[in-house]
């Protein structure tokens, strides 16, 4: 894995990460951007009624141990990651997993279908979250307010101040997919993003030392 701040003193996240918002989107683009902070270079994530991604492909890639560090400087007003309407985070970090569509839910399956085939892109059939909420007890785990595709983990802390994050994906696959799958299946993506779009808000947070600790 590649961390969004390596190669030179570019202000753009370094390549393979490319930003990747929803199909046929109206709305803007979340901004990530390499920014000096506190003395080292860090990602900055900034979504102004706003919805994107900075995602990371990756082929075939065993779930193992992710870490990071995070802080958000200015949260998501009238968030709730438990309703659609306020259904934003200033800052998460995901994995795409490649479980087989035959595991996904008739009609889930259906939606995966038509949605891949209206974007061009092969949409992921199970995307794990952890979300900085400091609203939420960490360690809560929810599920996406439009679709069963998606699954949150709360792991959050005060606003302005850096929290350190190491979280085992197998495990936490299988306490969010479990009910679909008893195996974890290989990764296609990490993810960094951040959305304000059903509130309207205005957040800013930031990402460092991102690292994916493969599983042997």
């Amino acid at each position: 894995l590649v961390s969004p701040v390596d190669g030179d003193s570019s202000s753009e996240p370094a390549a393979p990460w490319r930003v990747v918002g929803l199909p046929r989107q109206a709305m803007p683009l979340t901004r990530f951007a390499v920014v000096a902070l506190g003395g080292e270079r860090v990602l900055r994530i900034e979504a102004e009624r706003a919805y994107g991604n900075l995602v990371h492909a990756l082929k075939g890639a065993r779930a193992g141990t992710l870490a990071w560090r995070w802080r958000v400087d200015q949260p998501a007003n009238g968030a709730d990651l438990r309703q659609k309407s306020g259904d934003d985070t200033a800052l998460k970090v995901c994995a795409f997993f490649d479980m087989p569509l035959a595991r996904v839910p008739f009609v889930e399956r259906q939606l995966l279908r038509m949605a891949s085939s209206r974007s061009g892109e092969t949409l992921p059939t199970a995307t794990l979250c952890y979300v900085f909420d400091a609203g939420l007890a960490p360690g809560t785990l929810l599920r996406n307010a439009y679709t069963q595709r998606v699954r949150y983990i709360a792991a959050g802390g005060a606003p302005k101040q850096w929290r350190n994050e190491q979280h085992d994906l197998a495990a936490d696959f299988l306490r969010a997919f479990g009910d679909e799958s008893p195996e974890v299946p290989a990764l296609s993506a990490i993810v960094i993003g951040a959305d304000s779009d059903n509130t309207g808000s205005h957040s800013i947070g930031h990402v460092s030392d991102l690292r994916l600790q493969s599983a042997p």
